[in-house]
């Protein structure tokens, strides 16, 4: 608890961060998917909110696209109107990251003059830089695939994403401090440390998801229990997280099935002894495990569709916050965890 009054307006807008912080994964996720992230290949904070209004405009914003890599490489021919598709998803991703700088900023000011953040001013205040750090992150992660490459670095995709996350659980965390949730004082009767492995092992799980998904790798492999026919690949002994595709497949399929029985596991000590929200947070994490399991075995055998992809990254999202709030809930509702069995 941070010790500051319950609030719920200021609850609400963090809530909203949240969810916006939420859209912004998935529109990212969308624009990783149809490579378009390297559409514009500069960064105007102010100016670029505006997208090219005539023809000369266009024609200058792809004719630096023409400069790239993955253009010479991928996409050499592609009509201006071709370039508009790509264009417009990168475009959105980051109109949205603006408008989650202002949905957040005004309030931000309006509750800080009332002094309705007496007592949490420092941790929103972590919130914002953490918002700031993810604009630079996002830009360093542009700049690594603008040449020589057809692709963003990798490493730098997962840094991205593991902002995002982060600012989803800071925001959830403080926002739920705000409703003064949860209010039993009993509700997941487990190891004391059993949220806490699980919420490590999820972002654990979800880098080496986003190393996979950086690299494009997930229509290499469209098989499944094995990987390219083999249980453990060849080359999995060279350890290339960010180039070998099969390593990667290897470790996010692996860990993710560590992280499927941490889930039952609370799942199942929820089933026999929690109460109120700790047990309905633990079974909804059972079975959103289990569902995100069975998106992923989906998304690779159909090849990496889009919509099978996003939903999988949702999936990801949706877990995160459950393990967050779970974690939350073992902590703050009055020591409701007993000591590890």
């Amino acid at each position: 608890m941070t010790g500051a009054k319950p609030d719920k307006l200021v609850g609400a807008w963090l809530i909203a961060i949240c969810v916006l912080v939420f859209a912004m994964v998935m529109v990212g996720g969308a624009t990783r998917l149809t490579q378009s992230g390297l559409s514009i290949t500069e960064w105007k904070p102010v100016t670029g909110v505006l997208p090219p209004l005539g023809d000369e405009d266009w024609r200058r914003a792809f004719e630096a696209y023409r400069q790239t890599t993955q253009y010479a490489e991928l996409n050499r021919g592609m009509s201006l109107g071709e370039f508009q598709g790509i264009f417009w998803w990168e475009w959105a991703h980051r109109l949205l990251g603006r408008v989650i700088g202002f949905v957040f900023l005004i309030p931000f000011l309006a509750f800080w003059a009332t002094g309705r953040l007496k007592g949490r001013f420092f941790s929103v205040l972590a919130l914002f830089a953490a918002g700031g750090l993810q604009g630079f992150v996002g830009w360093l992660m542009v700049q690594s695939g603008l040449e020589g490459r057809t692709e963003v670095n990798p490493a730098w995709l997962a840094a991205h994403l593991a902002v995002a996350f982060i600012i989803m659980a800071l925001a959830l965390w403080l926002a739920l401090d705000a409703f003064a949730w949860p209010r039993e004082r009993r509700t997941l009767v487990a190891p004391r440390a059993l949220p806490a492995v699980f919420v490590a092992a999820l972002f654990v799980q979800i880098m080496f998801g986003a190393l996979l998904a950086g690299a494009h790798a997930g229509p290499a492999y469209p098989d499944w229990p094995m990987i390219g026919g083999e249980w453990i690949p060849r080359s999995y002994a060279a350890l290339e997280l960010t180039d070998n595709h099969a390593t990667q497949h290897f470790n996010h399929r692996s860990f993710g099935y560590v992280v499927v029985l941490l889930a039952l596991t609370i799942a199942w000590f929820g089933w026999r002894r929690g109460e109120g929200a700790g047990r309905k947070l633990a079974l909804a994490m059972g079975v959103g495990a289990l569902a995100q399991a069975c998106l992923g075995v989906a998304t690779v055998l159909a090849v990496t569709p889009l919509g099978l992809a996003l939903a999988h990254q949702a999936g990801a999202a949706m877990l995160w916050l459950l393990g967050v709030a779970l974690l939350r809930t073992s902590r703050e509702a009055g020591g409701n965890t007993i000591p590890a069995l």
